[in-house]
């Protein structure tokens, strides 16, 4: 692919880094490392703040909309707020925390592999503002965003 940016290995590298170490963010791992199964569906007593799991899933609703964005020119995002937020479960079963959370992950990892491939300034080709790089930051900056959410869900919950 030819270079359209000066230094553009030092971009891919940052943004590589930003999508998977986190730099200044803690990552999805670190976020929710030793986190207990009865901590994972519980909403703190504070108002208006989400169990861990739906953090996560509305993580992975997010990242994976913005991932579909990029690949497909047809694709229509879901409707807001309740395409992106899912109703808390009574229970929450192992099968589904596995599937947000290898969902995130899986989708983590192409956006990644974006990062290191694509285009990175080229419009893409269903709008004339937006880049393969702007969705990229969008993707970081949001998910850091919500990491911090977890970290504190983890200390009001005293689950850390």
């Amino acid at each position: 692919m030819p270079s359209h940016l000066p230094n553009e290995t030092l971009l891919r590298t940052e943004l590589l880094k930003l999508l998977s170490e986190g730099r200044a963010h803690v990552t999805l791992e670190h976020a929710l490392e030793g986190l207990s199964p009865k901590h994972r569906n519980l909403r703190p007593k504070l108002g208006g703040l989400k169990s861990i799991w739906e953090i996560l899933e509305h993580m992975r609703i997010t990242q994976r909309d913005i991932l579909d964005y990029i690949r497909d020119p047809s694709y229509t995002s879901p409707t807001w707020p309740e395409g992106y937020w899912k109703a808390l479960p009574d229970t929450l079963s192992y099968d589904a925390w596995m599937d947000s959370l290898e969902g995130f992950l899986d989708d983590r990892d192409v956006l990644v592999n974006l990062a290191r491939d694509a285009d990175l300034i080229t419009p893409l080709p269903h709008t004339d503002e937006h880049t393969v790089l702007r969705e990229l930051l969008v993707v970081a900056d949001h998910n850091a965003y919500h990491l911090g959410q977890i970290v504190f869900v983890r200390k009001l919950l005293e689950a850390s």
